[in-house]
């Protein structure tokens, strides 16, 4: 079992006051009262009546030039040690029995007290937004002004909202705090790092079972706070702090323990103590560690939603980007994504990279108005959208104008942008279509940062708009950057200077590795997003880079066959060449029977001449192409088939194979290992 040593930290004015005042006006108040227009009364009536008695430690010289003098306490409420909450300061005099006070904090004896105690505390507690904010809150609020200690038990594993949790009640040590035993006259409180052996000091179990019937489980059923003196209450402490460690509590009314109660059921307990040389807790503190309690246990009720809904958000946004980015021939891909910020970690930016028939590549960036759950979905049904559309291999502004339409029929107020471009490596040429979307730029092989001129067009959503497509040049070497306005848009800059200092970023980066070596392209996503400064992630960013890498002409083999009973035997032997003529002659036997199987099937159907297609990368790809739009499937033949086995023997030899409809028929590809 691990020991939790109760911590205990320097409380400063942020831990324990809201104001700025040099010294707090009221005993006991976690937070400054002046939140409220009654406790502006009373600080005004304690600048006008203040009571010797109960200012700052001073000695006889006065204080130094330029000290700030504190504002004096109201008469009913006693104030606190040395600008410390909860006390008297050093050498000054508790009101009850007229002895120079040792520094120990003085109850709070009026119901004024315990109420702007109350106001604060719950206060401090309500702006916690995690757990363990919410946690610290209450031991922040109630160590030392309540209580000298305070130990907090949460339900272990907590539940979530209307979920009925599952086997035995177990508490778990969540936080413990505590004063310091020592003291400084000057700043109040001191940190001790190995403070003297004390009561407080040695007791809270990290875990505890409540056991159906025990006393423990019959206090906590309860729900309201209780004075540890009384016989049913005395019998829990064991269970909940360990056999043998309630002795350390202090006898007498000097502990509650306090269940702490969510919306449905009992999520844990608090357990509030005070040393034997303070004046011990009145019936009315028992409301006080009633409201503690309750503001509490919704906090964490709160808190505990808020982070399933942030964990739920997370995932979403997760599962709507692509986990890995595909491996396509003749181009190599990079990505980032950063959302917002952590409270708004949900966007509607997406990315995306589609394997096209041909060797082709489908690059994908979009962005949907605004930050949410129902953003993140959208862009999801507008991403899955995309994709199907790609598949079919539509042109660009065909894929944005189907988006658009899609886009209306999920609603009047689903706007997006979007950026849609096709690669294709063979012919070192990008074809671009814009909806309202940021320019793309494109890094040359030497240096220069251009950005692409491309129409913008109207956003998705809009209706009623015809997109354009541009073929531009797509040079080897060359990086193509597509991103999201976050990257270059914020309340310090426009889009096209930040538009500006991207290719600037860029081609700053590209000087470094010299004109005739491109910048690695994972570490160039890096240079592109450290130009982000303190101000300027106001939006979430998607950013995605391609290198084009291309395949040489050298490289690539095609010819267009009639679809007669020799096209096999054409195939074959056309195959056989391109593969002397590369040097992959241990491959022959295998592209040929492969070949002949694929053009077989292709021409028993075909009405239009087959096409036929190898390159060679870093493996040896082979396409063939027809106007049959019908797609093969691989079936088991019977033994008294006399078809049948041609994707069969395709599946066993080749590494990867596939078949993909195009607007004009399908392609069905194969590919196999080099070497």
């Amino acid at each position: 079992m691990t020991e939790h040593p109760i911590s205990f930290e320097r409380p400063g004015r942020d831990d324990l006051t809201d104001t700025h005042e040099v010294s707090p006006p009221a005993a006991g108040a976690a937070d400054s009262p002046r939140d409220h227009t009654g406790d502006q009364a009373d600080d005004a009536s304690s600048a006008r009546s203040p009571r010797s008695g109960h200012g700052p430690h001073t000695t006889g010289s006065g204080p130094e030039p330029g000290t700030p003098r504190p504002r004096p306490a109201p008469d009913d409420v006693p104030a606190r040690a040395g600008g410390g909450p909860g006390g008297l300061p050093p050498g000054g005099t508790d009101r009850r029995t007229g002895q120079p006070s040792p520094g120990r904090p003085t109850p709070m004896r009026r119901d004024g007290d315990r109420l702007r105690f109350v106001g604060a505390a719950t206060r401090r507690i309500a702006r916690g937004m995690d757990l363990d904010e919410i946690v610290m809150g209450l031991c922040r609020a109630t160590v030392p002004t309540f209580a000298d200690a305070i130990l907090v038990y949460l339900r272990e594993p907590l539940p979530v909202g209307d979920e009925r949790p599952v086997g035995p009640l177990v508490l778990r040590l969540r936080r413990t705090d505590r004063i310091p035993a020592g003291r400084d006259a000057e700043s109040g409180f001191l940190i001790a790092d190995r403070p003297e052996p004390s009561e407080l000091d040695s007791f809270g179990a990290e875990w505890c079972e409540v056991r159906p019937g025990s006393a423990l489980a019959e206090v906590l059923r309860g729900v309201r706070p209780v004075f540890t003196d009384a016989p049913a209450t005395r019998a829990a402490l064991p269970e909940l702090l360990g056999e043998g460690r309630e002795s350390a509590v202090p006898d007498g009314r000097r502990a509650i323990l306090a269940p702490l109660r969510g919306r449905r059921r009992v999520i844990g307990a608090a357990l509030f103590l005070r040393r034997r040389e303070r004046v011990a807790f009145e019936p009315d503190d028992l409301l006080v560690a009633a409201q503690l309690a309750t503001h509490s246990a919704l906090g964490v009720d709160k808190a505990v939603l808020y982070g399933r809904e942030a964990y739920i958000a997370d995932e979403l946004q997760r599962t709507m980007l692509p986990e890995h980015l595909p491996r396509c021939t003749g181009v190599r891909l990079a990505s980032r994504y950063l959302p917002a910020a952590e409270t708004a970690r949900v966007g509607g930016d997406w990315y995306d990279a589609i394997p096209l028939p041909g060797s082709r590549v489908a690059l994908v960036v979009g962005d949907v108005m605004g930050h949410s759950m129902t953003s993140a979905a959208i862009m999801g049904q507008l991403r899955t959208t995309a994709q199907t559309l790609a598949g079919l291999d539509l042109p660009p502004q065909e894929v944005l104008h189907h988006l658009d339409e899609q886009a209306q029929r999920l609603g009047t107020d689903r706007m997006a942008t979007c950026l849609y471009a096709v690669y294709d490596p063979v012919a070192h040429r990008i074809t671009v279509a814009n909806a309202g979307h940021p320019p793309p730029v494109l890094l040359h092989l030497g240096g220069r940062a251009e950005v692409l001129r491309v129409p913008a067009g109207a956003p998705i959503g809009v209706g009623g708009v015809d997109f354009e497509a541009v073929e531009l040049e797509a040079p080897a070497g060359g990086t193509l950057l597509l991103y999201t306005d976050g990257l270059v848009e914020s309340r310090l800059r426009d889009v096209w200077t930040g538009i500006d200092q991207l290719r600037d970023k860029l081609a700053a980066t590209a000087r470094l590795t010299g004109p005739d070596h491109p910048p690695p392209l994972e570490a160039l996503c890096d240079e592109v997003l450290d130009m982000l400064g303190p101000g300027d992630r106001d939006d979430d960013i998607a950013l995605l880079a391609a290198r084009f890498d291309g395949i040489a002409p050298s490289d690539v083999a095609y010819w267009s066959l009639e679809p007669d009973e020799t096209a096999p035997r054409q195939a074959r032997r056309l195959a056989r060449r391109a593969l002397d003529r590369w040097g992959l002659e241990e491959l022959t036997d295998a592209v040929e029977l492969l070949v002949s199987e694929v053009v077989t099937n292709a021409v028993r159907y075909a009405t239009r001449p087959v096409t036929l297609r190898l390159l060679r990368t870093d493996v040896l790809r082979c396409e063939v192409g027809d106007d049959v739009p019908q797609l093969p499937r691989l079936r088991q033949a019977r033994a008294t088939d006399e078809g049948g086995r041609g994707l069969y023997l395709v599946n066993r030899l080749a590494r990867r194979w596939g078949a993909t409809r195009l607007s004009t028929g399908k392609v069905v590809w194969f590919e196999l290992r080099r070497g």
